[in-house]
Formats: structure tokens, C-alpha cells, sequence
């Protein structure tokens, strides 16, 4: 963001259609709540949209733009945000529009899915950078030279990617407090009823022991062995004795505080992970096989239609089926 105190700072966003409301309100608000906290206008915002007309969000609130995309030449930053489907979003000349902001000193950042926009466009290359964790494995599976972390949210120079959500509200309170300090970022936080600002390392997801409802160590162990081992499955056995746990014990202590198999668990975990893959990426079905850890494509396809009731290209029809129906 600017360095420059005597006047109003310019914040441009970039939506893109079915873009997500609560990561575009998380990073907006904290903006206006400055200029009310500190008494003074220190940011003003604009919005910009696709051929300049207005942009959707995912829950069918329409925003329309404020200025033409051309109209730029006073920002110190802008922000792409986008949702789901951001993967079937942008082209080149969205991308070769990134591209020129960044040349004219324009800050760029993307909250929620949007990072995979800035890495289709060039813009994160040797840069680290974070994105929602329902799409940090797509992101990484088709740019495996990125540094794509966990982060709530990363700041490389003059990059800023956000994960998403409420992880919004804590990338802007830091990025405020850096240019007008921590009293007005926790004042704002206040405001917001967010008692505490996160720091960007810590996780995204909810932690194991409360998903699960249970604080048994063995078992949140044997969890995140799970979790951690999707493209290079481990055998239930080799888990159990990770954990210090025979077969039979694993079998029992699964059953007991989770209802389920350890092998049911693990395969429905890796079905999970293939079924965002197929929904968020273009990957093909044989990448997101082998991603999930499955030998051929057609056991991975059978596995899937016990699971969802359908194959991994029926679900890829259906996808393209719905996004046709919706741009109607």
C-alpha cells in the first residue's frame, strides 16, 4: 500500500463473477471503518468488473462497477477477488491487464481463490503465496514450482494473497496498522466484534480435535497421518504402528469415537480431495487420480461412484452443464 500520508489512498477491487461476498466484505469494511475511526478519509475505494458490467457475487447480490478498468492511474493497490469457480474464470487479456498494473508500481492481491488468477497470469512466480485450502492442493498440482503455504495470508513485496473468509479482515488490519499503526488496527478490530487479530501463520482449518469431537492422542495422530499421506496412501497397519497401535485396537478406537473404519475413513478423505480437484481445477481426471493416491483411473473411477453416485467425468459434465445453465 502507499507510503503517501497526505491524501486519500485508492483501493481498487476486481470482481469476478460468483465472487465470494464474505471474502469481498472482510477485506472492504475494515477500509471504511478507518476513515470513521480515525476521522479522517484515509482510503477511498472503486470497484471494477469484467467488460465493466456488474459483477454477481456467489449468493446473487449483483456490484456494480464504479470505474472503467482503464481508470487506474491513482491506485496503490487492487485486489481480484473471485469464489469457486475461479478456475473457469479470466483470459488473456485479464491476465495481461494484471500484468501491466504490476509495471506501474499497482500492488496486486487476491483474496479466497483469486491467487490462482494472479498464478494463471504470471504474477507469483518465485513468490510465496496462500489461497483457501479447499484449493491449495489444485493450486499446487498445476504450479508445482509455486511456494503455495498454509498461511492465513502472505505478503511478498508488492503481492498480498489471502486465503479467504475472515482471513481477509486480519491481512487488512495488518496491512492498516503497518501504514497508520496498531491502535487504529485494533480499534477497527474492535469495531468488528474480532477481540483478536490473527497472525498470518496460523491455521485455516479446524483443528482435528474439535472436527471430530475427540482429544484422544492416538487418534488425532493416526488423523493427520491421514491427512498428510493422500498422493502416497499408507497402509492402516503402517499407521497403527506410527501411532503404537495394533490393527484390531485402531479398528476398535475408529469404530468407537468415530463411527467409521480407519480404511473407510482414509478412502473417503482421498474422494474428498479428488472430488475439489475435479470441481476447482481443469486438471485432467488422470492427474486427480494419481494426485488421490488411486493406481488406475478405473478404480478410482468406481471408487468415486460408490462414493457420489457418479464418475469423475459425470461430475465434470455436470459442472460444465451447471455453468452453462447459470451464464444463461
Amino acid at each position: 500500500m502507499s507510503s503517501d500520508s497526505g491524501s486519500p489512498e485508492h483501493i481498487g477491487f476486481f470482481l469476478i463473477n460468483d465472487f465470494s461476498m464474505m471474502s469481498f466484505a472482510a477485506a472492504l469494511e475494515p477500509l471504511r471503518i478507518a476513515n470513521r475511526m480515525s476521522g479522517r478519509e484515509l482510503y477511498q475505494w472503486h470497484f471494477y468488473c469484467v467488460d465493466d458490467q456488474p459483477a454477481f457475487a456467489s449468493n446473487g447480490v449483483p456490484v456494480c462497477p464504479t470505474r472503467a478498468v482503464h481508470d487506474v492511474a491513482d491506485l496503490s493497490s487492487l485486489f481480484v477477488v473471485s469464489g469457486i469457480d475461479a478456475h473457469l474464470a479470466g483470459d488473456e487479456a485479464l491476465f495481461s491487464w494484471l500484468r501491466s498494473l504490476l509495471r506501474r508500481g499497482i500492488s496486486l492481491g487476491a483474496t479466497s481463490t483469486a491467487s490462482l488468477l494472479l498464478a494463471r497470469a504470471g504474477l507469483l512466480r518465485n513468490r510465496t503465496c496462500t489461497i483457501h485450502w479447499e484449493n491449495r492442493d489444485s493450486l499446487a498440482e498445476q504450479f508445482p514450482d509455486l511456494n503455495v503455504t498454509g498461511e492465513l495470508y502472505e505478503i511478498d513485496q508488492n503481492i498480498f494473497t489471502c486465503s479467504g473468509g475472515l482471513a481477509g479482515l486480519d491481512m487488512m488490519l495488518y496491512l492498516i496498522a503497518m501504514k497508520h499503526g496498531e491502535a487504529l488496527a485494533k480499534d477497527i478490530a474492535e469495531q468488528c466484534i474480532h477481540p483478536a487479530i490473527r497472525p498470518a501463520h496460523e491455521q485455516q482449518r479446524m483443528e482435528l480435535k474439535l472436527r471430530h469431537q475427540t482429544r484422544h492422542p492416538r487418534l488425532l495422530k493416526a488423523l493427520e497421518l491421514m491427512r498428510a499421506n493422500i498422493e502416497e496412501p499408507l497402509s492402516c497397519q503402517d499407521i497403527g504402528e506410527m501411532v503404537g497401535l495394533s490393527t484390531r485396537q485402531m479398528e476398535r478406537l475408529f469404530r468407537d469415537q468415530l463411527d467409521t473404519t480407519p480404511a473407510s475413513h482414509y478412502m473417503n478423505l482421498r474422494l474428498e480431495r479428488a472430488r475439489h480437484l475435479l470441481l476447482q481445477s481443469t486438471l485432467p481426471v488422470l492427474q486427480i487420480s494419481t494426485a488421490c493416491g488411486f493406481s488406475s483411473t478405473s478404480y478410482f473411477a468406481r471408487c468415486y461412484r460408490n462414493c457420489f453416485g457418479h464418475t469423475p467425468r459425470e461430475e465434470r459434465l455436470q459442472q460444465h452443464q451447471r455453468s452453462l445453465s447459470g451464464s444463461e
